[in-house]
């Protein structure tokens, strides 16, 4: 098993394993119009001993009202079944996460289990005045600090990218 930064040729992988972790077309379309427009600041893939791909989390970039902060919102995250409960989505996100502060990003946000993103510490974006435009999402809407100015005149709404709209 090796997880590493995405590169092209892993595209038709990642695409078939969105489609069938989460048995519909969304997440996978989402993932290839935010490849096609720029808008994948990191992917992270984890591959068999063949080459294929069987975990995948994607990172992209989000505003804090309307501002480029360097902030990225992470999503969607995959895992082939057959795999799942073994750990391999943690460490997709870990090293998402190590990469990120290596290139200098300043916040991660999430739309998620609180249960499960709340091991990595993130926190409820709530409790720093930040909220996503999706209703009923408070407590599933959480935040991950990289740098320690990210929160400094940050409050109010996190906007994804307008490809998240279509979902």
């Amino acid at each position: 098993m090796l997880i590493r930064v995405e590169i092209p040729v892993d595209a038709a992988g990642i695409d078939n394993l969105l489609r069938k972790a989460f048995g519909r077309d969304d997440e996978a379309d989402l993932v290839q119009r935010l490849r096609e427009d720029g808008l994948l600041t990191l992917g992270v893939v984890a591959t068999d001993d063949e080459g294929g791909v069987v975990g995948y989390a994607a990172f992209t970039p989000v505003d804090v009202q309307g501002e480029d902060r360097q902030w990225v919102g992470l999503g969607p995250l995959a895992v082939e079944e057959s795999l799942r409960r073994q750990g391999l989505g943690e460490k997709l996100v870990y090293e998402g996460l190590d990469s990120l502060n290596e290139f200098g990003y300043a916040a991660v946000v999430v739309l998620g289990a609180p249960e499960y993103y709340g091991r990595f510490g993130f926190k409820p974006a709530a409790q720093f005045n930040l909220h996503c435009r999706w209703p009923d999402s408070a407590e599933a809407f959480q935040l991950y600090v990289l740098a320690d100015n990210a929160l400094e005149g940050a409050n109010g709404l996190v906007e994804y990218p307008p490809h998240f709209n279509h979902n």
